[in-house]
């Protein structure tokens, strides 16, 4: 069973820069599509980033282009989401998550992912 563990979140400051990372065990991340979501406090879960099985492809949220990047390891069976130039409205949890389907990623939605960590919190101070 694919379990998935996020880490790397914490509080800074308007401008700067944190690194999630999601930790796959239990089964290989070869093949599924991955999934970054965050859902603030009175807000729906939204897409931030998605990436495909290959580390060739990548969609992201208008909000993030140009200051977060997802990549994948997949010899260490982890993703990642570099995240700069933060501001204080990304503040949320944040989530990963997986689908089967190597094709999935091109639609950045919660809604079809099947397997999702339990988020780690990001806050950024004006």
């Amino acid at each position: 069973q694919l379990q998935l563990v996020e880490s790397g979140g914490g509080l800074v400051q308007s401008g700067g820069s944190l690194r999630l990372s999601c930790a796959a065990s239990g089964s290989t991340l070869d093949g599924l599509s991955i999934g970054w979501f965050r859902q603030a406090p009175g807000k729906e879960r939204e897409g931030v980033s998605c990436i495909s099985s290959s580390n060739d492809d990548s969609k992201y949220v208008d909000s993030v282009k140009g200051r977060f990047t997802i990549s994948r390891d997949n010899t260490k069976n982890t993703v990642y989401l570099q995240m700069n130039s933060l501001k204080p409205e990304d503040t949320a949890v944040y989530y990963c998550a997986a689908h089967k389907s190597e094709l999935v990623f091109r639609l950045c939605v919660p809604g079809p992912y099947d397997y999702w960590g339990q988020g780690t919190q990001v806050t950024v101070s004006s």
